[in-house]
């Protein structure tokens, strides 16, 4: 009986969630980088690449409205957009093997980033939940 009892208790645990935490992501435009903190603590900060001359990346605060592990651009022929968090319409965090750009200007309006990064970004959004997570892109 001890047993199905200890059973029963480390279920409970494992199936348990997670506290949510506040995820703060912050993308610096002019700096063209991306500072996540966790509950006010920095966790991460790398460099993206943003919209290049003649494209936009929509400055303001956000949520994300959805999430993708594999996405593929309907309008820029089908390029790879792994772990997207989009956040306004077609606008997207995600991860991009064109990481010689990274740290300038290069995208058509969406936030790039490493593409591992964009994993641990995703998986933390995941953890914490999109209700828990604020996107804020300054200038």
């Amino acid at each position: 009986m001890a047993r199905i009892v200890f059973f029963l208790l480390s279920l409970m645990v494992l199936a348990a969630p997670a506290s949510a935490a506040d995820v703060n992501i912050v993308v610096d435009l002019s700096q063209q980088t991306m500072t996540v903190t966790v509950d006010g603590v920095r966790e991460y900060r790398w460099d993206v690449s943003t919209g290049k001359k003649g494209y936009r990346t929509p400055q303001g605060s956000y949520q994300p409205t959805r999430m993708h592990r594999e996405y593929y651009s309907r309008k820029y022929d089908n390029a790879p957009m792994p772990y997207s968090i989009f956040f306004r319409g077609g606008y997207a965090i995600h991860g991009t093997s064109h990481v010689s750009a990274l740290g300038s200007p290069a995208s058509h309006g969406c936030v790039r980033l490493k593409t591992s990064n964009a994993k641990t970004l995703y998986n933390l959004v995941r953890a914490h939940g999109a209700d828990n997570t604020s996107i804020r892109i300054k200038a």
